[in-house]
């Protein structure tokens, strides 16, 4: 398959099915999804697997069996890039690009810390934030209330110490290029971007 652009008709579907997100619907405009939405993004998965490693393209379909809302299908399609952590989704707002450490077991939470907390890592880890930043990206993850005991409370890296998991996300809306061919290169330079800090982590937090 070649990659061509994200077509703007999953957009406008995504849109629909947020107002209407039932079988009904669904029977009615799966020939939508799988053609406007699910093949183009199965064709960028396998035109960016050579730098990024192995895509998961997720299924549509929520997993409704503990949750509060049944509504049975997903707002967005997402793809995960799992060697590196990189991800990028389709949904009615439009293409979002992410990169980080989305779950972490207790060890990786002790490593993440320590390595902030060192003098060389840290600091390092500080100005690829800094870069990301820059270029539009916002910093989050999920974090404590406040630093955790064992660091100084006046940490100069005590906003990090805080983090449990660590992700840089960037929302692109719909930009004029995404449904042309340039979109494929548009989205692997916001992956380049984001690479540095999914590198980082690798180096000194790891993947259990």
């Amino acid at each position: 398959m070649t990659f061509t652009g994200v077509p703007l008709a999953a957009l406008d579907f995504y849109e629909d099915l947020e107002n209407d997100n039932s079988k009904s619907f669904w029977t009615a405009h799966k020939h939508v999804y799988d053609e406007q939405v699910r093949a183009p993004l199965l064709a960028l998965a396998e035109s960016l697997e050579r730098r990024y490693g192995t895509a998961k393209v997720f299924r549509p379909y929520r997993d409704v069996r503990f949750a509060k809302d049944k509504t049975p299908y997903k707002d967005h399609q997402g793809v995960y890039f799992g060697e590196t952590g990189l991800y990028l989704q389709i949904s009615a707002a439009g293409l979002l690009v992410a990169g980080g450490y989305y779950d972490t077991s207790s060890a990786q939470v002790d490593r993440l810390r320590r390595s902030v907390d060192d003098d060389v890592a840290g600091p390092l880890l500080d100005r690829c934030l800094a870069t990301l930043r820059r270029k539009g990206f916002e910093i989050g993850g999920h974090r404590l209330t406040r630093v955790p005991a064992g660091f100084a409370k006046d940490h100069p890296r005590g906003d990090l110490l805080r983090h449990r998991t660590l992700v840089a996300s960037k929302s692109l809306g719909a930009p004029d290029w995404l449904a042309t061919p340039t979109a494929g290169a548009e989205i692997a330079k916001l992956l380049r971007s984001l690479t540095p800090l999914c590198e980082w982590l690798d180096t000194h937090v790891g993947r259990d």
